[in-house]
């Protein structure tokens, strides 16, 4: 099958009634319009075009391949128009996948708030704690934290996602408080098997020194709510995200311990499939979200 170039090529030959023309209006020299017609021909085994001293004109079995290329041309230009308008309008659905602590807790109001703004929408929000791909999945949007690796995605800088350590004041009453991180070999250490190193709890001292420390303890778990729960009965002592555990530290059912210590921040990225032709619902989505992380943002989704 000749490639839709060489196809509107022959078209433009026949309307215009010249190869110069044709090629003027393509951008492209006359030689390579002529090369595109005379392998048309050797593939047909038959003349498309009389050339002579005053143009060229379409000959009988031209003219039938003509009608058949005009149908195709026409049927490629409302193709390229439905995807032009696709990317030009903000419509449709925006399938979001996300961790299951961080969808339940942050997108999901914050998704109802884009929604009210944007009636014109469909939003569908995915919670998994597992990898996704996202062509794969015909994900629009994911909610990644951590450094991005090297990729072909496109990206959205969102803000910064911070840990801290806590525990329940019945633990400390019993336990007693840590001072500095050295302290946690005496204590029980509720451990996310995910993000914070599993065993190891990296920590930034107030001086920029840094310290890593190996913790035990009884439970072990992928899964932020659970610790979250186990932390808030006494089982031991917890690493978690502020948004995580804010709620918990204002009602005073926590903690927070070694405030002077540091553990990292994550990025917090919005990742789209590519970072070319992104749609306008994908832009106006992640602008949007950049304006929702802000100082303080783990605060103000309660």
């Amino acid at each position: 099958m000749e490639s839709i170039q060489a196809i509107k090529l022959f078209v433009r030959v026949v309307d215009l009634g010249s190869f110069s023309r044709a090629a003027a209006e393509a951008g492209v020299g006359q030689p390579a319009v002529t090369k595109h017609i005379s392998r048309m021909e050797n593939k047909l085994g038959a003349r498309l075009l009389h050339r002579t001293t005053h143009g060229v004109a379409p000959t009988e079995i031209g003219l039938l391949y003509y009608d058949k290329c005009k149908l195709i041309c026409t049927h490629v230009e409302e193709a390229e128009s439905v995807g032009s308008l696709l990317q030009q309008h903000v419509e449709g659905t925006i399938r979001i996948s996300t961790s299951v602590a961080f969808g339940r807790r942050v997108m999901a109001p914050l998704i109802m708030g884009f929604m009210k703004i944007n009636p014109q929408l469909y939003m569908e929000l995915n919670c998994d704690d597992r990898y996704v791909n996202l062509i794969e999945q015909g994900i629009d949007v994911a909610i990644r934290m951590g450094r991005l690796a090297d990729s072909t995605l496109g990206s959205t800088y969102l803000g910064l996602n911070p840990w801290v350590v806590v525990a329940s004041p019945e633990y400390l009453k019993l336990r007693g408080t840590p001072i500095s991180p050295l302290d946690l070999n005496e204590h029980d250490a509720l451990i996310y098997s995910t993000v914070q190193g599993s065993d190891h709890w990296h920590f930034i001292g107030p001086d920029s020194a840094r310290l890593s420390i190996l913790v035990h303890g009884r439970l072990r778990s992928n899964n932020l709510s659970m610790l979250l729960a186990a932390a808030r009965e006494g089982f031991g002592i917890a690493a978690l995200p502020l948004y995580v555990a804010n709620t918990s530290i204002k009602n005073k059912v926590l903690m927070p311990l070694l405030v002077s210590w540091q553990l990292p921040q994550q990025e917090i990225h919005a990742v789209f499939p590519s970072p070319k032709m992104v749609p306008a619902k994908v832009k106006l989505f992640n602008t949007w979200l950049q304006g929702q992380f802000g100082s303080n943002w783990w605060s103000l989704k309660e």
